[in-house]
């Protein structure tokens, strides 16, 4: 049983996670911030989600913006585990790399802001969290790891300790946000911002395990054609102990403990026999969440100043999933069936600065914290975290004449990773990033963006011990965005 839920946590532990921000925050909600992430003090119709207080500032009227991001990522680990020696695959290798691949063809957001006089109402719908789908084609060195161990562990039962199995993984998450709000422009120097933003979030995941063999003097066997091998070869010698008892040939305690032996492994090998045929599990789940916003932007001379409070989201996502039984083990409770699942957004605070340099070139800074250790997640796993997220934001724009804009800067994020925290199924890594584009005037009231942004993540490099083995990890991913933006003034 024990295995049994070993087996199916990790199988449905994996999940995909934030393309730019926070750990399950996305903060690429517009071309603009591809082009120059430091936003949190520039006045521009993306301002709705990095600065809505200073949207108040835009000119009177109804402005739109559709913004169309193309992303794709990859999430590798090379594991280190003295069973990956034992993989038919491996060609005796205890060292082994699981690539996982995320694309979001299509991440969407549009924004709105109706102004008129001192108002500026504004409303904004974009992906904030998740977004993509990532799929790990071999399955995750967690999934092999366990094989292996099972393998070694039926060595007693006539095995050589050799394995064989094909794995697969894929998580699949958004959380759609709609926000809206109204910001007022007190004077011509400040404006104030109040808003909400409501999420929705559904994931999927699905996991396999199959063709699992055991190797044997005879060559490779079926997972499931070894069990009853094992299983018929035990009743055998249960009753040869029997008739060896019968003739005198053993003795009372010599019978009960072949009896006990032979019966300990046939419970060892029928508690296997769910996984005869490998594993194949699935979990959706749905929630709903909500957070205040307050934002205020304060203009001096050639400076601007902004700041920005999200409050924490309390979500919790509901489970539907092939898994209907409690377990020992409370990791696999949060993917049993009808399970209600905390995912806390955490609260974040946005601080900027702007300062135009001459009338057409902008300089902009940015302070990002995300209070990671106040949310809550299942099991408490943020309490592994040593803090809150931090990020650093510089940029600039420049405007060649009047119809094209160039800008580009960079995001520095740092993490605050434990190696308890870190494990192959979720993961992030500390990153900078580096984005650039250009802004097109197509007409005075119509104008284009495009945009390329790409992260560049560390290493991350864990060491643990488990039954008196050595194991290692090492964690890094990659990701590249392309974005299309259109912005109409009407």
């Amino acid at each position: 049983m024990k295995t049994k839920v070993i087996l199916a946590s990790l199988l449905l532990a994996t999940a995909t996670s934030a393309m730019a921000g926070g750990i399950l925050t996305n903060t690429n909600q517009s071309v603009d911030f591809l082009r120059n992430p430091a936003r949190d003090a520039a006045i521009g119709l993306d301002g709705v989600y990095s600065n809505p207080a200073g949207v108040a500032f835009l000119p009177e009227g109804i402005h739109l913006a559709f913004n169309w991001q193309n992303a794709h990522q990859t999430r590798t680990i090379e594991s280190t585990s003295p069973f990956f020696a034992n993989g038919q695959k491996n060609n005796g290798q205890t060292k082994k790399t699981f690539e996982g691949v995320a694309d979001a063809p299509i991440v969407p957001s549009l924004q709105g802001a109706w102004n008129k006089n001192n108002w500026s109402i504004q409303f904004n719908l974009s992906v904030p969290g998740g977004g993509g789908k990532c799929e790990f084609a071999d399955g995750l060195g967690s999934f092999e790891n366990v094989v292996g161990k099972i393998g070694a562990g039926l060595m007693p039962l006539g095995a050589t300790g050799a394995y064989d199995m094909d794995g697969y993984m894929q998580g699949k998450q958004y959380y759609f946000g709609l926000q809206v709000g109204t910001a007022y422009k007190v004077n011509e120097n400040l404006a104030i911002y109040g808003g909400l933003r409501m999420y929705y979030g559904t994931a999927s995941y699905k996991a396999k395990l199959s063709n699992i063999m055991v190797g044997t003097t005879a060559g490779y066997v079926p997972f499931g054609t070894f069990i009853d091998n094992g299983i018929a070869g035990l009743d055998q010698k249960i009753v040869q102990a029997g008739q060896a008892h019968d003739a005198g040939m053993m003795t009372d305690a010599q019978y009960q403990a072949a009896l006990a032996q032979a019966n300990g492994a046939k419970a060892q090998l029928n508690a296997l026999q769910v996984y005869r045929d490998g594993v194949n599990l699935q979990c959706d789940q749905t929630g709903m969440g909500f957070a205040p916003i307050i934002g205020v932007d304060y203009k001096v001379g050639a400076f601007n100043f902004a700041a920005k409070y999200e409050f924490k989201t309390e979500m919790k996502m509901k489970n539907k999933s092939t898994l209907n039984q409690a377990s020992e083990i409370a990791a696999m409770n949060k993917f049993r069936d009808g399970e209600k699942v905390d995912e806390d957004i955490p609260a974040q605070l946005a601080l900027g600065a702007q300062w135009s340099v001459k009338d057409d070139i902008r300089v902009n800074l940015g302070y990002h914290h995300f209070f990671d250790k106040q949310a809550t997640w299942y099991g408490n796993t943020q309490e592994l975290l040593d803090g809150g997220t931090n990020e650093y934001l510089v940029g600039a724009e420049w405007d060649i004449n009047e119809k094209v804009t160039v800008s580009g800067g960079l995001q520095c994020t740092r993490y605050p990773l434990t190696d308890a925290y870190m494990n192959d199924m979720s993961f992030v890594t500390s990153s900078y990033s580096f984005g650039f584009g250009a802004k097109y005037k197509v007409k005075e009231n119509i104008s284009l963006s495009l945009a390329y942004f790409q992260t560049n993540y560390e290493h991350y490099k864990k060491d643990y011990t488990a039954d008196g083995l050595n194991f290692h990890d090492d964690f890094t991913r990659t990701n590249r965005v392309l974005g299309l933006g259109v912005e109409v003034t009407l």
